[in-house]
């Protein structure tokens, strides 16, 4: 009967393909006992409720079918009319179901390869809310196996699922009592259950429902005999698949134990809603994460144009520094050197010239001992005894102050390196004491404080390739802001077995690298304070008395100009050390060798 049936619809088939017929309808009236169903010919799909109690797609392979589907003796009438002698009575939205006696809603048929099965209405939707929990092929979660377990003790079976449904297959989330994780689509009872949302599908006995007799899966293991599946229904009334129990014996569920059953579907449906939040939740997190990150890099290269805007500014000022400070060298050595050259050149025929002066008036008082009265009074008010007595002296100190003078001339080119090229090999201690010697004033005492004492420790220093004009605005800075800190007061202000002190000690660290250490053993620092030492326009004095660039620009000198690292160590009440160290060659002259 199935075979003849079959051969009749696919005659059916080939005579709409070759009428092609436009607008034709041909209806299909009490096929097997069901309402009449419109098949549109041409390229209009082709639907029957003859198969299964669902209708086909315009793909449907009718042949697709299983043989021993239930036929109804009743024979079809076959009527051929246009749309407008369309049987009105028709209800293309629901078409009944005799083997269950209730009606399902119309829908189309898919295929899976390896059979046919029923598509809900809401297909595309529900399948989005599938994917939105990106549950699918996860590994096994102890909080699905407990529904699962618990579903299948409270209804007395053997086997329990989590099933979901994608587009060809039905997917075990959870399972209890059977080892197989998929199986295709067109075989799961699930299937069925999903184009029914709001009703538990049960059936009590699979070989007495004409949809399932030849499923593989009841004739073949697990040899499924009873069912019950209730839909997992979405936050957006989508059924993406069933909670359900399976066992190999027909039966019947109670009303507790459905109850029970719908209620696990639920919390199943609950945990799959806190996986969807938490995926929501771990996305904006990711989101401000990556907002935070473009902050972050932001705020970074604000910071470095920042950095950049005062390492220009330093640049600047301490290039007007040096200008000021080679313009001030040049005036004192222009100003001062000439003259003092000439008072002190001319000192020596001064004195030559008051001796002889001396000597003839000693001649004429031995041989006129008896001057005129009016030389006699000028001798005594002169007091001539006394002046040849302390001339000799005073021209003495004349030329210790000539000399000097010339000295500080000397050290203030020395220590701008005016008269010379700015990059040369020189002799950093010859330096250093140079500019300790300038710094002679400051280290003098005061009504504050006693004169500080300067302890060299030199070591075996070779000559270093070096801007030595802009090393001794370093020494000198770092040597000022040791004077000042030892202003401030050593431990108890200052007992007299410890007097403010200053170290100034030289050594070589590597065959190509020297370091210079000053340190006081002055109050110290705190670390905040230390960690800000080299900032620009960081500082710790009144208004007035500093502009916080000293540091800074000692900190570019030595590590931007000369490749080499500057550090400070201090702790509170053990005093500060400022560590300089450079490389023996200049950078620029390694690179270009």
């Amino acid at each position: 009967m199935m075979r003849t049936f079959r051969t009749w619809f696919q005659g059916l088939q080939r005579c709409l393909l070759v009428n092609r017929r436009p607008g034709a309808i041909v209806q299909i009236k009490a096929v097997l006992g069901y309402d009449s169903t419109s098949v549109a010919s041409g390229t209009q799909a082709v639907r029957s409720t003859a198969l299964l109690g669902y209708p086909l797609s315009e793909n449907s392979v009718f042949a697709s079918y299983p043989d021993s589907i239930h036929t109804n003796p009743k024979q079809p009438e076959l009527k051929l009319n246009s749309p407008d002698h369309a049987d009105h009575n028709t209800n293309p939205d629901r078409v009944p179901s005799p083997e269950l006696d209730m009606d399902l809603p119309a829908s189309d048929v898919a295929h899976d390869g390896h059979g046919m099965f029923p598509l809900p209405t809401d297909e595309e939707e529900r399948l989005q809310d599938l994917l939105d929990y990106q549950i699918l092929d996860t590994v096994p979660e102890r909080q699905y196996d407990d529904l699962t377990k618990i579903a299948a003790q409270i209804c007395g079976t053997p086997i329990s699922l989590i099933s979901l449904l994608d587009g060809e297959r039905q997917w075990f989330k959870s399972r209890h009592g059977i080892d197989a994780t998929q199986t295709p689509r067109s075989q799961a009872f699930c299937a069925h259950a999903i184009c029914r949302p709001d009703e538990v599908l049960v059936v009590e006995d699979a070989l007495k429902d004409g949809r399932f007799t030849n499923n593989p899966l009841v004739q073949q293991e697990p040899k499924i005999r009873f069912y019950a599946g209730t839909p997992l229904l979405t936050t957006n009334g989508h059924a993406i698949g069933t909670l359900c129990v399976i066992d190999k014996t027909p039966r019947q569920l109670t009303t507790q134990q459905m109850e029970a059953l719908e209620a696990l579907g639920r919390q199943v449906i609950a945990q799959l809603e806190l996986r969807r939040k938490a995926i929501q939740l771990e996305a904006e997190v990711k989101r401000r994460q990556e907002i935070a990150q473009v902050a972050t890099e932001k705020s970074k290269k604000l910071a470095q144009a920042l950095e950049n805007l005062q390492k220009a500014q330093i640049t600047l000022v301490h290039a007007e520094k040096m200008s000021a400070l080679g313009r001030l060298v040049a005036g004192v050595a222009h100003e001062i050197n000439n003259p003092i050259n000439f008072i002190h050149g001319n000192l020596h025929h001064c004195q030559t010239y008051l001796e002889e002066l001396l000597n003839l008036v000693s001649l004429y008082k031995k041989h006129y001992p008896n001057p005129h009265e009016d030389i006699t009074a000028v001798l005594t008010e002169l007091d001539l005894e006394y002046i040849t007595e302390d001339f000799p002296p005073l021209f003495s100190s004349m030329f210790v102050g000539a000399n000097r003078i010339k000295t500080v001339v000397n050290l203030l080119r020395m220590f701008s390196r005016l008269d010379e090229s700015t990059i040369k090999f020189t002799d950093l201690h010859e330096n250093l004491d140079a500019t300790i010697s300038l710094m002679g004033v400051h280290l003098a005492g005061n009504g504050k404080r006693p004169s500080i004492q300067v302890v060299r420790d030199y070591g075996d220093l070779p000559l270093v390739d070096c801007a030595i004009g802009q090393l001794n605005q370093c020494f000198m800075q770092v040597l000022l802001n040791a004077i000042e800190a030892l202003d401030q007061g050593v431990g108890d202000s200052y007992p007299p077995d410890t007097p403010p002190t200053i170290t100034v000690r030289t050594e070589t660290v590597e065959p190509d690298r020297v370091r210079i250490a000053i340190s006081d053993n002055g109050l110290g620092m705190s670390d905040e304070l230390r960690r800000q030492a080299f900032d620009p326009f960081y500082t710790t004095k009144s208004v007035g008395k500093g502009i916080g660039m000293g540091l800074a620009i000692s900190h570019q000198i030595i590590v931007n100009l000369h490749g080499g690292m500057l550090s400070c160590l201090s702790e509170p009440g053990k005093g500060t050390a400022f560590i300089m160290e450079i490389y023996r060659s200049f950078p620029a002259r390694e690179s270009e060798s």
